[in-house]
């Protein structure tokens, strides 16, 4: 008998991007439901019952929640299909690490911010926090924000090296949990009027590195339909 595997995301997450790529890096078969994060679905509330938010996957009828876990348990239940995680403990901790890092060690002021967001699905930390209030502020408040992005970029861009992808020669945990926000870059740029290339060159070669692979490329939305929609969410919420 087959798996049923059942994705509930909102298309342009950079979180279920994350799952969507290492689905597609796995040559996983699922379902896709995209959710109305206004009105979530009894499906979702019935699967996410604590936090209410996407994505979760549902493998057999059974729910995982957390990006970061989903692809863990992917790259785990479908091992033999291109590893994410090294199998090495130390490297594997390190991996772990990494992508962790992306998601936290925001400021307290950034954090409080984004707990404030009515969709309920922005309580995140580092990349995406500071990449949404570089889009949804102006002023002195605008300018820390990409000041804050800028250096946590610098560090993964440190972290990177000279290494085709993080994971070594081929694309792995860190380059999954990462390359989503790429998707967004245009809209940071843009909303903050500064070059993201500019200061990290290295990182963005990697970015169009992983762009060259089919399950990254077929998997992220253009950048400029992330921007409309960054653009129809402000007027939503009253931003101007």
């Amino acid at each position: 008998m087959a798996d049923e595997v059942i994705l509930l995301d909102f298309w342009p997450s950079p979180f279920g991007l994350r799952v969507r790529i290492a689905l597609a890096l796995k040559g996983i078969k699922y379902e896709y439901k995209d959710e109305d994060l206004w009105n979530k679905s009894p499906l979702l509330l019935k699967m996410n019952p604590v936090h209410k938010k996407i994505p979760v996957l549902i493998h057999n009828g059974k729910p995982i929640s957390e990006s970061l876990i989903m692809v863990q348990y992917i790259d785990e239940v479908w091992k033999d299909e291109s590893p994410l995680l090294p199998s090495d403990p130390y490297q594997r901790s390190q991996a772990m690490f990494w992508a962790d890092f992306v998601d936290k060690k925001a400021s307290s002021s950034v954090l409080s911010s984004i707990l404030l967001c009515p969709l309920n699905f922005c309580n995140r930390m580092q990349i995406y926090g500071l990449g949404r209030k570089v889009c949804m502020t102006k002023g002195e408040e605008q300018e820390t924000a990409k000041k804050e992005l800028m250096e946590c970029l610098k560090v993964l861009e440190g972290e990177l090296g000279d290494k085709p992808y993080f994971g070594g020669e081929n694309l792995g945990f860190v380059d999954v949990s990462l390359i989503p926000f790429y998707s967004r870059f245009y809209a940071y740029e843009t909303c903050g009027n500064f070059s993201i290339e500019a200061e990290c060159p290295t990182l963005v070669a990697w970015a169009k590195r992983c762009m060259e692979k089919e399950s990254v490329f077929s998997t992220l939305p253009d950048q400029h339909k992330v921007y409309d929609f960054v653009l129809q969410l402000k007027k939503k919420l009253g931003i101007e």
